[in-house]
């Protein structure tokens, strides 16, 4: 294992969910997201943070991978497909680190 290399990307995304007016609409609404991003890129994908707020999320995606150029294409695609296929989120900010 010596001298192989792991390359770990992470997607930050915050969402607005309008009309979202509690916590149990709010996990209706992330958890089939959270489901289909981690089925359609096969990631790892969980809410991390704006627990207590009703019409916020802020959503975490990783991926791990032996090669950078496979991570920032996939990563890229997913705040473009939540705006297509999840006309009821808003993407407010978005943000990619290599770690």
């Amino acid at each position: 294992m010596s001298g192989d290399t792991v390359h770990i990307g992470l997607l930050t995304i915050q969402l607005y969910i309008p009309g979202c007016a509690s916590l149990k609409h709010k996990r209706s609404v992330l958890k089939p997201l959270l489901a289909a991003l981690h089925k359609n890129y096969n990631i790892s994908a969980a809410e991390i943070g704006a627990h207590d707020y009703h019409q916020s999320a802020v959503l975490a995606c990783g991926l791990v991978s032996n090669s950078q150029q496979h991570i920032q294409p996939i990563l890229e695609k997913i705040p473009r497909w939540i705006e297509k296929t999840r006309p009821d989120v808003q993407i407010v900010d978005y943000e990619f680190s290599m770690l």
